[in-house]
């Protein structure tokens, strides 16, 4: 069904760059970059999908392509998916206008991995993998940007005041027992602003980069992701999640660098934010998990990244062979980590207490390989931009506890937002 060419590559950061700009010319983009974070469960360095061959916009169409036609599949479910999973609504604004679920299978699959570009086309195409391989070695890193409109006025759709009293009554839901965690997330927007949108994920991923960054196109519909976190991946009978929660800025130097990192291990408002979700993950992933397999391979271990610490579990469980890879999408999406505990109260609590809706933010993007295995991340950290109404939105957010002050929280959410609202400022 594929025709599969490697070529040795020199410089796989040099590569890169040139992928990402020569996928210009397709409408129907998904790229997938772990910028040289490695370990256990990672597949490769980057890839990138482009050309659409053909369309799946729900679940039904998802698997009926995965069970007639076993190929890859790239693209996105948004986060209001979860009013078709359970019996909730989202009546708020949307300046995005984001379709709810857009996934693709890609005409043209680049993968880089092992000091190589592995090029997986359809056949149809297979004849273009040379000539396409010459030209991504001849496209430079410049890029056609668009000139600048001058400053940017981004706005608050909850101002601080607002935050502080919507916090105050998560924290009264908390108080009477309807939940135990939510995470509140706020968006900050411009109108009528044109960007580039390859020019500006570059520079969204150099200031973070992430493990799971993600730029896709979707007609005129754009991600720009720099998330540090895995919603869910599956090998073979394997199933992996790796919630974060707890956030830490970095240090000025080394030593008081390594001093918060400590602190933020030790932490117990920031350990049990991550405890309750670790807790939600291991209830989500038992729906399916052969009995006893459940296991928590890491706990509120601190990772660094370039503009924060963040405490991440792994929670892995084993699937029977022939579990459907949707099922295990629908009885685990939301993420617990963008939701909060118990999840269906806090969702609803959320959507009372929230401006807008999520949309893609707190959503995922990734992809289905032909073999049934998948991996996908969470939307956070993120630009997304509709073109044609010239939108630009970044959201953010931080868990709310029993334990939680409203202005520690503004901050965190203040301190998240810092890469996204520079990355925007500066361009």
């Amino acid at each position: 069904m594929r025709t599969h060419r490697s070529f040795k590559i020199h410089s796989v950061q040099q590569c890169k760059e040139s992928l990402l700009q020569w996928s210009r010319n397709y409408g129907h983009i998904v790229w997938l970059d772990s910028n040289s974070h490695h370990d256990r469960y990672s597949s490769f360095e980057a890839c990138l999908a482009v050309g659409a061959s053909t369309f799946c916009n729900d679940f039904e169409e998802i698997e009926s392509f995965l069970k007639q036609t076993p190929d890859w599949l790239f693209g996105y479910f948004s986060y209001d998916v979860k009013n078709v999973l359970e019996d909730l609504t989202s009546f708020h604004a949307d300046g995005l206008d984001f379709p709810m679920i857009q996934f693709f299978q890609p005409q043209k699959l680049i993968i880089v991995a092992d000091g190589q570009l592995h090029f997986k086309y359809l056949d149809a195409i297979g004849h273009e993998i040379e000539a396409d391989f010459a030209e991504i070695c001849e496209t430079k890193n410049q890029a056609n940007v668009q000139e600048s409109q001058g400053p940017i006025k981004i706005k608050m759709r909850i101002h601080k005041d607002a935050y502080f009293e919507k916090a105050q009554q998560f924290l009264v839901h908390i108080h009477r027992g309807d939940i135990y965690e939510a995470n509140f997330c706020q968006e900050f927007y411009a109108e009528d602003y044109a960007l580039d949108p390859w020019a500006t994920y570059q520079r969204l991923n150099g200031i973070s980069e992430p493990p799971f960054a993600a730029f896709a196109r979707f007609s005129d519909h754009y991600l720009m992701c720099a998330s540090p976190e895995r919603y869910l991946k599956k090998i073979g009978a394997k199933v992996i999640s790796q919630p974060i929660k707890g956030t830490a800025r970095r240090g000025e130097g080394k030593r008081e660098d390594e001093q918060i990192k400590k602190e933020l291990s030790t932490d117990k408002k920031e350990r049990s934010e991550n405890i309750m979700i670790t807790d939600l993950v291991r209830n989500d992933l038992s729906k399916s998990a052969i009995k006893g397999s459940v296991k928590v391979e890491e706990l509120c271990k601190p990772y660094s990244f370039k503009q924060v610490h963040q405490l991440i579990s792994t929670v892995a469980a084993k699937v029977s062979e022939n579990k459907p890879s949707v099922e295990l999408i629908k009885e685990t999406f939301p993420m617990g980590s963008m939701t909060g505990a118990p999840k269906i109260s806090a969702m609803k609590i959320i959507e009372d207490l929230e401006e807008t809706k999520r949309g893609l933010y707190s959503g995922t993007v990734g992809y289905f390989a032909p073999s049934g295995d998948f991996d996908f991340n969470v939307v956070i950290r993120s630009i997304l931009y509709n073109a044609s109404k010239k939108y630009v939105s970044y959201s953010v957010g931080s868990a709310i506890t029993a334990q939680s002050d409203p202005e520690k929280e503004y901050q965190e959410c203040l301190l998240k937002a810092k890469a996204m609202r520079t990355v925007l400022e500066e361009g």
